[in-house]
């Protein structure tokens, strides 16, 4: 059988140790070396080579990581910003390295999924796979029912050019509304309820497909339970 060759940046990506830009220049400065040798500039693996990182040799792929993290308001996703205060890559403090699969605003807070699983990342981003996330959501007046009907038969976002897919949304007070969307536009709670005339206070996300905040406090993270794990991949049609 004939081992698929991958990008040793790549490789070193998937393994969680840094995002292939850092890993090409671990490789320029000499530090990586396979199977005894040192690793040269855009040469390829199978993942069955000895990799070596600094003297420390490298676990592998295999392990697949999810964990349930609890982002800040103030904290923005992403890997790479001068202008960020606080970028969620930094304020993990976990061995292996994990990014985000679907993205929260700055401005909200609540549960993000952190993993090393470039693939899992794919299958959650898109669109029409459909994947439930569920959020608590606080706006600056009293809803109306005509509003809340409005936004959960779909409503026209005349800046991005698409109509949002019909919604589940419950009232549970006088400005406030749990929300279960099954798309990921762009800030799109904000500019759906902007469209009925209401700014957004505050925005929690609680659930995403079966993973919940299970009392994670702000800026706390928990691995998945091996449950919530296969939950998850199965609804993502894919294997552990």
């Amino acid at each position: 059988m004939i081992e698929r060759e991958i990008r040793l940046n790549k490789y070193l990506a998937d393994c969680g140790i840094c995002s292939r830009r850092d890993a090409d220049k671990l490789i320029e400065q000499g530090v990586v070396s396979v199977d005894g040798k040192t690793a040269l500039m855009g040469m390829k693996v199978t993942g069955q080579e000895e990799v070596v990182v600094r003297g420390k040799k490298i676990a592998g792929r295999d392990r697949k990581i999810v964990l349930a993290y609890y982002k800040p308001r103030g904290v923005v996703c992403t890997e790479r910003d001068v202008h960020a205060e606080k970028i969620v890559t930094d304020e993990i403090k976990y061995p292996v390295r994990v990014t985000y699969a679907g993205r929260l605003d700055k401005d909200s807070e609540g549960l993000l999924l952190m993993t090393n699983d470039g693939m899992l990342i794919d299958a959650m981003m898109r669109g029409a796979n459909g994947h439930e996330k569920e959020y608590i959501v606080k706006v600056s007046g009293e809803w109306t029912e005509e509003a809340l009907e409005h936004l959960r038969q779909g409503v026209w976002l005349e800046e991005m050019q698409v109509r949002t897919r019909p919604c589940e949304i419950e009232q549970i007070g006088p400005r406030t509304v749990r929300m279960v969307l099954t798309q990921g536009i762009n800030r799109q709670i904000r500019r759906m309820c902007k469209t009925q005339g209401y700014e957004v206070v505050s925005l929690k996300r609680t659930r995403v497909i079966n993973v919940g905040l299970d009392g994670l406090r702000a800026g706390e993270y928990r691995e998945l339970s091996r449950d919530e794990l296969q939950g998850l991949y199965e609804h993502c049609s894919m294997t552990i």
